[in-house]
């Protein structure tokens, strides 16, 4: 069985208070934490060094706008040249719940931005309503180029500073023995003869590979400062900045005809087509956005520091404290059996240490239980960590979505999810597999997990189970995370 190490902090015998003072964030090398760059962060930065960095992808794509308006029709090579970059993997941050590999910036991503900078961006760099131009427009116009796709070509950017930044830490910190010497691809950008430069530099090495710090003040969570369901939500707000009458026209109806709109009469994702309707046919309404942002630019830094506490709190704080309790008190990391039996008798061993140890306060954040599924996913694939089974994601087979394989060779696999009580899909996902835990009198290669935090959720997942007839399926695993076990009911 492999140490207990999770974090950079466990794999380079460092302690994590000498990485929080150095101001950054102590990764998991497991897992990927939920954690992305945020450009804007860069923008509104006190620190010349950010400022300095967003003004270079800003050049940068003035550079490739000048390219859009010389080739209508991009070569291939071309694109695969300045446009494409791989995710920036080393950093350990980003939307993976497996690993640390993402897909990076491919061709949709490109041909999307040279046609945007052909398009709706070709007065990028020229604007007059806004302080500065913002990489993020693109995914204000696009539904299609979200928040990871953003960072990861805002990370491509900040890489030089990164390595430069990891490498300061591990000479001061770390043992030479501990890092390598790797030579990066595309670490700056020359001007003049338009290639991207490769850089040497001394790293971290974890499994043949290097890794990277990032400083906490250049992360958020949930999506970038400025961005596309926000500007939808916040056209109201916008409204008194606009001064052109035919925009401003526009834009009124929009807010006096469809949002006092009954839900019966129009859905909240027909207000939303209907205002990405409005923003396509007067982009201008784009700049007023950002310059809104800007003027409230305060809150982006205050957002940042909210959520990378968060995100600390679960994934560190929380999660050892998880990890600590498994570990001295259960036989948790212990391997026996087959993968079903390894898998079953640790999710027994997770419901033990949640209703029976106080487990359940681990769950909580802020006081409120945790609502997102992935941060669920996340916690289980880490405390899975010290085994010798292999614990990977699953591709959707037709079966429905499955969590995580869990497998000792090719012929021993067994199947598990970690679903919440409250996740609205919960019935369809359930009847999606009801032959499969009917077969074989409830086969044993599947585990459900389900964790509620409430009376009320624990009597609506009785309430699917009896409708599907699963009440007596032992591979249906209810756990009760309720803050209140005198009112509870433990269920098996």
């Amino acid at each position: 069985m492999r140490g207990l190490n999770i974090y950079f902090s466990d794999f380079f015998d460092v302690d994590e208070n000498i990485i929080e003072s150095y101001g950054a964030v102590n990764i998991s090398l497991i897992n990927d934490m939920p954690l992305f760059v945020d450009p804007f962060l860069l923008f509104n930065s006190e620190k010349e060094e950010y400022r300095k960095i967003h003004q270079s992808i800003i050049s940068y794509l003035l550079f490739l706008q000048e390219q859009a308006e010389k080739y209508s029709s991009p070569p291939k090579g071309m694109l695969s040249a300045w446009y494409n970059f791989p995710e920036v993997k080393q950093t350990w941050l980003g939307f993976s719940l497996e690993g640390n590999s993402g897909k990076g910036l491919g061709i949709s991503f490109a041909r999307n931005l040279h046609k945007g900078l052909q398009t709706i961006f070709k007065d990028f760099g020229k604007e007059t309503i806004t302080k500065s131009s913002h990489l993020e427009k693109l995914c204000l116009i696009s539904p299609l180029v979200g928040r990871d796709k953003i960072s990861d070509f805002t990370t491509n950017f900040i890489k030089k500073y990164l390595l430069n930044y990891t490498e300061t830490f591990a000479s001061l910190y770390l043992k030479s023995e501990q890092c390598q010497k790797f030579v990066v691809p595309k670490v700056e950008f020359n001007t003049e003869t338009h290639t991207w430069k490769n850089g040497e530099y001394f790293l971290p090495c974890f499994e043949e590979d290097y890794v990277l710090l990032t400083p906490r003040d250049l992360l958020t969570r949930d999506d970038t400062f400025i961005n596309r369901t926000d500007m939808i939500r916040n056209l109201q707000n916008i409204a008194p900045s606009v001064k052109d009458a035919t925009l401003r026209f526009a834009l009124n109806q929009y807010l006096t005809d469809v949002l006092p709109r009954k839900k019966k009469e129009m859905s909240k994702t027909e207000k939303a087509h209907a205002a990405s309707l409005l923003v396509r046919e007067h982009p201008e309404l784009i700049d007023h956005y950002i310059k809104y942002k800007e003027v409230n630019e305060e809150q982006a830094t205050s957002i940042s520091k909210q959520v990378v506490q968060e995100v600390k709190q679960l994934f560190n704080y929380q999660l050892q404290e998880l990890v600590s309790l498994l570990n001295i008190k259960t036989d948790f990391y212990k391997s026996a059996g087959n993968s079903y039996d390894e898998a079953y008798r640790r999710v027994m061993y997770l419901k033990n240490v949640i209703e029976d140890m106080d487990g359940y306060r681990l769950f909580y954040l802020n006081g409120k239980p945790i609502r997102k599924e992935s941060d669920l996913q996340i916690m289980y694939r880490l405390v899975w960590y010290a085994t010798e089974y292999d614990v990977n994601r699953e591709v959707n087979n037709g079966r429905g979505p499955v969590d995580f394989k869990v497998s000792n060779g090719s012929k021993d696999s067994t199947l598990v999810e970690f679903k919440l009580a409250s996740n609205s899909k919960l019935k369809k996902n359930l009847k999606n597999q009801v032959e499969i835990y009917k077969k074989a009198n409830c086969t044993n290669r599947a585990i459900k997990v389900i964790l509620y935090f409430t009376e009320e959720e624990y009597a609506k997942v009785n309430d699917i189970l009896n409708e599907l007839n699963l009440q007596n399926c032992d591979d249906i695993v209810l756990i009760n995370a309720i803050n209140n076990k005198t009112s509870a009911s433990n269920v098996g």
